[in-house]
């Protein structure tokens, strides 16, 4: 694991997107897994600001959407799939074809979960998954206590996160209950991760995820066992 400390937000997003940049320079049809959240808004700025200048070509790159929302409609300002949308498919060139993300809306959601577990299987995996890290050690919508062993899965989310998310809507009654999710074995299977972790309020969980007992209490911690992890972190570790 390779732990890389940000003077600042601005600089942890712009490591973060150099990581990212040189996995699509490098390989120009790559498969991402980008997540959602505040923490790397700023990673798909400076992605946008490159793509303008003609630093960085998405034309060929595939993307896997690391989770979202059960029972919100696409076009919905609130699902990840807008987010990412307009934080950074809509503003680079990125074939809409290429973007892959579960359905909320299926009727059948563990056959959703089989769809797209397959569709992952089909592009050969993930070559770079980044990450963001919950308050409770969360990384998808993996909460504590989610086995290790699960795919593409249907979750029930802690209200502690529901709590953390309850901004974006206008009430807390709003807020989903359920979310898609690639499971831990998913990620695991990615063959590089990028977590990214930003605040001191977030200092406590990131020492425990990544130097702390591996187990399901903090979802985070199986990332010690992946054989590469980089982790760029701003005002989040004390040690």
């Amino acid at each position: 694991m390779k732990i890389i400390r940000a003077r600042d937000y601005r600089d942890m997003s712009r490591k973060a997107a150099n990581i990212i940049s040189a996995q699509v320079i490098l390989r120009p049809n790559c498969v991402l897994g980008l997540c959602s959240g505040e923490t790397p808004i700023g990673t798909y700025q400076q992605l946008v600001e490159w793509y303008d200048k003609d630093d960085i070509d998405f034309s060929a790159v595939k993307v896997v959407c690391l989770d979202e929302y059960v029972g919100v409609p696409a076009g919905d300002p609130h699902t990840f799939r807008y987010f990412l949308g307009s934080c950074l498919f809509d503003c680079v060139n990125l074939p809409s074809g290429n973007i892959f993300y579960p359905d909320g809306m299926a009727q059948d959601l563990q056959a959703e979960c089989d769809r797209y577990d397959h569709i992952i299987e089909d592009l050969g995996g993930i070559d770079l998954q980044l990450l963001g890290l919950g308050y409770n050690g969360h990384i998808g919508f993996n909460e504590p206590g989610s086995a290790f062993e699960k795919t593409t899965h249907c979750v029930r989310l802690a209200e502690g996160t529901r709590r953390a998310n309850a901004r974006y809507f206008d009430s807390m009654h709003d807020v989903p209950t359920q979310a898609l999710t690639l499971g831990i074995k998913s990620i695991m299977q990615a063959k590089k991760i990028l977590l990214i972790v930003s605040g001191e309020d977030k200092s406590y969980v990131l020492e425990q995820a990544l130097f702390g007992p591996v187990t399901p209490r903090v979802p985070a911690s199986i990332l010690q066992l992946h054989p590469d992890v980089t982790v760029v972190e701003h005002d989040a570790l004390r040690l």
